[in-house]
């Protein structure tokens, strides 16, 4: 969610148990803008808050030119004092692969990393491995999140013949009835299926809007809810993967955003719910 329209985009989710405070919300806000002077960023989203059991961590993300380039992403624990994440790396995701369980609120917390060693003729054993910081299971979990629930509406974006992304001026929204499609909106990350497709298939894609992953292909089928609230005038995505993520659209406009209110935590048992 861009920190300029930040109020008036919470209200939007609001339905799905994105709930801040007044003091919070002003907070943010007058914090986000700060931190895009400071950092100097194109642009500054509130990317959503993952609850510890001792504390909460507000997420941040800085934009620059390229809108699915590397971004910078920034925590707090107190919606004023923004600290800089470290860029995630496939190591940092190995690291955490195996840890469970709810975050803990505190960035120094250090979890046990247990590593399996299987013996020819022996059932694996479990070896400590090397402390993991939680600053660092938080880096590979907003990673994740992003890669698999991270979504924009068809058009929002545009890419340019030299490679970078950028917002699309002449996007003026999707209309109700395409809103409420889930081919409608993409994954905003590099994409995977969309490489696979052959000549035929790519012929009626527009390469200039179409160069993302649809959801209407992800896997489980019914992993993702559309809902039309107040009356038609905002459409409501939800992952049911990654319970707390929650997309908004108003159509017929460029407001769409998304964010993300959870633990952190992946439904696991969603294949069995479906």
């Amino acid at each position: 969610m861009d920190a300029e329209t930040l109020p008036y985009a919470l209200d939007l989710v609001a339905g799905s148990g994105v709930v801040l405070s007044p003091e919070r919300r002003a907070a943010l806000r007058t914090s986000l803008l700060l931190v895009r002077r400071d950092y100097r960023f194109e642009q500054v989203r509130l990317w959503g808050r993952i609850q510890g059991i001792r504390g909460a961590y507000y997420v941040a993300e800085g934009l620059g030119p390229d809108r699915i380039g590397p971004r910078s992403r920034l925590y707090s624990l107190n919606c004023v004092d923004w600290s800089l994440l470290p860029i995630p790396t496939e190591e940092m995701v190995i690291a955490t692969t195996g840890l469970k369980g709810r975050f803990q609120g505190d960035p120094s917390y250090e979890y046990e990393n247990l590593e399996r060693k299987d013996e020819v003729g022996k059932p694996y054993e479990e070896e400590a491995g090397p402390l993991v910081k939680e600053e660092t299971r938080l880096v590979a979990t907003i990673d994740q999140i992003d890669k698999a629930v991270g979504i924009v509406p068809r058009g929002a974006y545009v890419k340019t013949p030299l490679g970078p992304v950028h917002e699309n001026r002449s996007f003026e929204g999707l209309s109700l009835t395409e809103a409420k499609k889930l081919s409608s909106y993409f994954h905003l990350t590099d994409p995977v299926n969309l490489k696979n497709k052959t000549l035929l298939e790519k012929a009626d894609l527009d390469p200039a809007i179409d160069f993302l992953d649809s959801l209407e292909h992800d896997v489980p089928k019914g992993s993702w809810s559309i809902q039309v609230e107040r009356g038609g005038r905002v459409i409501v995505v939800r992952s049911l993967l990654w319970l707390g993520l929650t997309f908004y659209h108003v159509p017929n406009t460029k407001q769409h955003g998304y964010i993300y209110f959870g633990t952190g935590e992946k439904n696991l048992d969603l294949p069995f719910m479906l």
